[in-house]
């Protein structure tokens, strides 16, 4: 990886868990929906708003081909669910930057971000976690009769007996980690 085609993008739990993009040289990346996630005229919201100003955060949207790629693939992961708009976009943009021959890193210490993250070959980083040990794959099931949904099913409740679904690892993984 070149020094100079190194990026970071970076999440709301970048900013949540004390991030300052001031105090870093890299070039830095954020999408426009996580400002929304942040609650205004907090701390949080005004670093990440100040380092936007100063020029020293990017707030770009990732192209809807990246956006639907994620989809698709957080979807057959089953992790679609639990991945906000902002979630997405973290990832589509990353993508995006990736084919475009940068060196992403996500800074995001959301569990589900980082599972797709990993998939797709995407580089990631924590700062108030460890992170991923193992990857993913998750199906959903009623708990109360059992009966188990592909993860792209949309509905909430089971058919048969209107239990909320949940979900469980359906293939578990051990990962290395790089950074």
């Amino acid at each position: 990886m070149a020094e100079k085609d190194l990026i970071l993008i970076l999440d709301a739990s970048a900013f949540i868990m004390g991030y300052d993009p001031l105090s870093v040289g890299y070039p830095q990346f954020s999408v426009p929906s996580v400002l929304n996630e942040l609650l205004p005229e907090t701390t949080e919201w005004l670093r990440c708003s100040v380092a936007e100003q100063s020029g020293k955060l990017k707030i770009l949207q990732p192209s809807k081909e990246f956006v639907n790629k994620i989809k698709s693939l957080s979807t057959s992961m089953g992790d679609i669910r639990i991945l906000s708009d902002a979630d997405v976009q973290i990832l589509a943009l990353a993508l995006e930057l990736k084919s475009e021959g940068k060196s992403p890193i996500i800074v995001s210490d959301d569990y589900s971000i980082q599972n797709v993250a990993e998939r797709m070959g995407l580089k990631y980083k924590s700062l108030a976690t460890f992170g991923i040990r193992y990857q993913f794959d998750w199906i959903l099931y009623c708990p109360a009769c059992h009966r188990k949904y592909p993860s792209g099913y949309v509905g909430e409740s089971c058919g048969v007996c209107g239990t909320t679904l949940r979900r469980k690892p359906l293939k578990k993984a051990k990962i290395e980690k790089t950074l």
